[in-house]
């Protein structure tokens, strides 16, 4: 038995250095590669990934539509034909339509390879065909993405995870990082810190398995109310004297303008703990027990997940988390954190990784809106009427907000086209399927989702009969359609490789290869301590150059110049908050056709015993979960794991559709809507309101 270095090239948060063993050309087993050390490990969505080369349902021949969309009806075809059928198609949309007629809606599913990065690939073909609609943004990250830099200057604000190593209080706010990463080796280092008896606190409206994993403290809160409990924390910092006042004069720039609206003097409205209480359902005792404890320890990394900007407002939390750090003089400090998204947020090893030429069409739309683009087009104020949707590495259908809206925008296009090892709902949804790639079949360069270090990953064993990368896929419709040459450049896969290697960092690309790693020289990095050790000499590409507390430039857009609580209305027909957070046995929807892992982790509708005695809702009950979007049949689980008004459903699950469009799997986006949250035009699928009823 051989083993080769892998890794994952998954949207899960990792970058993970793993090893498989192969034996008489097959896949054995996946574990940890030991030149990762003993920080950075894998997971089980990595370990088990053999069950999904080897599945038995796997795509292994390109399919054709004989029935209706959706209803995956398909004939198996040979590779000339669906080639040939897909480039006719392409063309004739572009011919008729215009360059902008075409959606990319390539995914992450293989988002971090140098070279198999399905957004990349997917994006230059379409570039070199003449040009396409592109959306912007992701589901993960836009709203924070799209607000940091006005408050930073840049989105480059995270920490290596060694840093951890010199915090005193770890504040893991909305960061679910047993089941989400949030980078390989942020776990093993928190609990390194519990180890020399750290505290580490969870804010999360659910006992999530970090809680339970480390033994932390649990606080929860009320879904899309993070920004009113960081106001009130900033009031107890403040009528305290826990503020550094020293830190703030010097590293930022309109503190006294937050300070006047924490204390009400703007509004007349003070943000007291007791203030927040009403709307976050977090006791204001504990609220100044946290604030004293917050800011007393010093350094603190506050570490934001990203659920906590996916709401209504989510910006907002994201600008205050920023103005904790700064509170608190914890910004720029070993063992501290900028209070910005630290997943993946700091550069990486220098490495070529696949061009992508500028989009002709020059068209966009928010990833959140492509349905409403889709369905509505110029008329609706798009920039394009899209007739054709071409989709790589991603399942749309069931990741993207309003799962029935998101099915009629693939039924009106004239053509859609996908690539994928799995009949998904979204491949379901297309007239041409063509059999994709594993990681474990391909050779590729990862990024990792936080560090900094570089991954191998090795062609474990031969792709499955018929089964093509992606790279060799769109060199061979690019030769159908007379751009082979520039779109390939005249590289292979392997000399693509050799390439980015040649103008890289990596010295030693035989001990690289060899060991499946290349760690970069500094691992204790913490975004802007260039800038809190000498401000003068190395100022923040804002206005002020200093952390833009008040923004006019953001205020233009109609945002509120000073930070701020802005939460979602109640609603008497739709009382509870719907939480979806990412599952432990599934990265997003990837796996959930398997038996295997979803028998590990049930889908189940978590509600608090109170809300379930007043409708009368036993353990075990099937319930009706209705939003103004969609209805779901689902069992309901009865716990103290979730707060008071809020409920909780794993997300990613492949729904099944029945009457009425109810759907009976727990397939969470039934329930979610297209609006965005403004002026980022990015997700609010954590600010979702449902009633549950029992059937």
């Amino acid at each position: 038995m051989t083993s080769l270095p892998v890794s994952c090239n998954k949207d899960c948060g990792g970058g993970c250095p793993l090893l498989a063993w192969v034996e008489d050309g097959r896949i054995r087993r996946i574990g940890n590669n030991p030149a990762g050390g003993r920080f950075l490990t894998g997971c089980v969505r990595g370990y088990e990934m053999p069950r999904v080369v080897y599945a038995e349902d796997r795509v292994l021949k390109p399919l054709l539509r004989t029935g209706p969309r959706g209803s995956g009806q398909f004939r198996e075809a040979e590779w000339p034909e669906a080639l040939d059928l897909v480039a006719g198609r392409l063309a004739e949309v572009q011919a008729r339509h215009g360059p902008g007629s075409i959606l990319a809606l390539a995914g992450f599913a293989s988002g971090r390879g140098a070279l198999h990065s399905t957004q990349r690939l997917t994006k230059r073909f379409l570039a070199l065909l003449g040009g396409y609609t592109e959306i912007t943004g992701g589901y993960s990250s836009a709203a924070a993405d799209f607000v940091t830099p006005y408050v930073l200057g840049t989105t480059l604000a995270g920490i290596d995870a060694a840093t951890l190593q010199h915090s005193r209080l770890i504040l893991l706010w909305g960061a679910n990082i047993a089941d989400t990463r949030l980078g390989c080796e942020t776990e093993a280092w928190i609990r390194q810190a519990k180890r020399r008896s750290v505290e580490v606190i969870v804010v999360d409206p659910r006992r999530s398995a970090t809680v339970r994993k480390l033994g932390s403290r649990w606080i929860p809160v009320r879904p899309g109310t993070d920004s009113a409990l960081m106001l009130a924390i900033l009031y107890v910092l403040l009528d305290e004297g826990l503020v550094d006042r020293p830190f703030v004069e010097t590293y930022s720039y309109g503190f006294a303008s937050l300070e006047a609206h924490v204390l009400g003097q703007d509004d007349g409205t003070p943000k007291t703990p007791a203030w927040a209480e009403a709307l976050c359902g977090t006791p204001a005792e504990t609220i100044v027990d946290l604030a004293r404890q917050y800011g007393t320890a010093h350094p603190t990394a506050l570490i934001p997940g990203l659920s906590i900007q996916r709401t209504v407002g989510g910006e907002e939390a994201i600008r205050l988390s920023i103005a904790l750090q700064v509170a608190t003089g914890n910004l720029g400090l070993r063992g501290g954190s900028s209070g910005a998204l630290t997943w993946g947020k700091l550069p990486l090893p220098r490495l070529g990784r696949m061009p992508v030429p500028p989009n002709p069409a020059g068209a966009a739309v928010p990833v959140v809106r492509w349905p409403d683009a889709v369905l509505q087009g110029r008329s609706g104020g798009f920039p394009t009427d899209i007739k054709a949707i071409y989709n790589v590495g991603a399942n749309y259908v069931v990741q993207g907000s309003d799962l029935h809206k998101s099915i009629r925008a693939f039924q009106q296009v004239e053509f859609a086209v996908c690539h994928d090892y799995a009949l998904t709902p979204t491949a379901q949804q297309c007239d041409v399927v063509l059999p994709a790639t594993t990681f474990l079949e391909r050779e590729d360069i990862i990024f990792p989702g936080g560090g900094n270090y570089l991954l191998y990953n090795h062609r474990a064993v031969p792709p499955q009969p018929q089964a093509r990368d992606d790279y060799v896929i769109f060199c061979e419709l690019a030769d159908r359609l007379g751009f082979g040459a520039a779109y390939s450049e005249g590289r292979s896969e392997a000399e693509w490789l050799r390439y980015f290697l040649e103008s890289s960092e990596v010295t030693d690309v035989e001990d690289f290869c060899q060991t499946g790693i290349y760690w970069g020289a500094d691992h204790e990095r913490v975004a802007l301590s260039d800038f809190v050790a000498d401000p003068g000499a190395h100022p923040l590409a804002t206005p002020s150059g200093k952390v833009q507390i008040v923004s006019a430039d953001y205020a233009r857009l109609g945002a509120p110049a000073v930070p701020t609580s802005r939460l979602l209305a109640g609603s008497a027909e739709y009382p509870l908050r719907l939480v979806t957070p990412h599952p432990r046995f599934r990265t997003h929807s990837q796996y959930d056709y398997l038996a295997w892992f979803k028998e590990k982790e049930l889908q189940v509708l978590c509600i608090h015993p109170a809300d379930a005695a007043v409708r009368g809702i036993s353990p075990g009950d099937e319930v009706l979960v209705a939003s103004p979007q969609g209805r779901m049949r689902i069992p309901a689980q009865v716990t103290g794991d979730i707060m008071p008004g809020v409920v909780s459903l794993l997300e990613g699950a492949w729904p099944a559709l029945g009457a009425q469009g109810v759907d009976t799997a727990g397939s969470a986006n039934v329930l979610t809507s297209t609006q965005p949250t403004l002026p980022s035009q990015a997700t609010r699928t954590h600010s979702i309101l449902v009633e549950v009823e029992r059937v």
